[in-house]
């Protein structure tokens, strides 16, 4: 059924959101969780991010909040990012997933946005170090995380008043931007005197 207003998040820009920040997502976590192999079978093993004293994902990997489960995180990229991809698949055929569905994936969702704010606290404060594919994986889950707050607002499955409903849904790119800039004001505010200390010394 095509969108009453042309401000909607249409049905097929919301599948490709999935299905592009699921693949960016999967890349990102895939090359960690390669790293974090080859330094379990080599210790000696440098990863190809680790690139300077700030711009770094060893210890990010060899950090007990890398493996909050018992296992390495990017194992949970690894796995659940081909389930968003396939989900967006479905969503560009046209298909029309229940409520339910969309509910119960954007609380998981919700969870890893959580899951990723915690590390990104972690990299900032306790490793003092920014890992680049980990970054890759964060740059992902912001779309898909609010992409689907926005499709469960507009579809009405999270219930919004009608003005919230409108400046969430006619506004989600500017929002979602302005998370972004956020994000880099956060990184940069924290890791700034460092990054700036380190240019200055080379």
């Amino acid at each position: 059924m095509p969108d009453v207003d042309a401000k909607n998040l249409s049905t097929r820009a919301f599948g490709w959101v999935l299905v592009v920040a699921g693949a960016v997502g999967l890349v990102g976590a895939a090359w960690l969780a390669i790293e974090k192999y080859l330094k379990l079978i080599d210790p000696n093993h440098v990863a190809s991010c680790s690139l300077n004293p700030f711009l770094d994902c060893g210890p990010a990997m060899a950090s007990w909040q890398g493996t909050l489960l018992g296992f390495p995180n990017p194992y949970l990229g690894v796995a659940a990012f081909p389930v968003v991809m396939t989900i967006g698949v479905v969503v560009l055929t046209g298909a029309r997933l229940p409520r339910w569905f969309w509910l119960t994936m954007l609380a998981v969702t919700t969870v890893a946005m959580g899951l990723i704010v915690f590390l990104v606290w972690t990299s900032l404060y306790v490793l003092v170090v920014l890992c680049p594919f980990c970054m890759v994986v964060w740059a992902a889950m912001i779309p898909l995380f609010w992409y689907q707050v926005v499709h469960a607002v507009q579809e009405g499955y999270l219930p919004v008043g009608e003005g919230a409903k409108r400046l969430i849904v006619d506004n989600r790119g500017i929002l979602l931007a302005v998370m972004y800039v956020l994000l880099v004001a956060w990184v940069f505010l924290e890791m700034g005197p460092t990054i700036v200390t380190y240019l200055q010394s080379t």
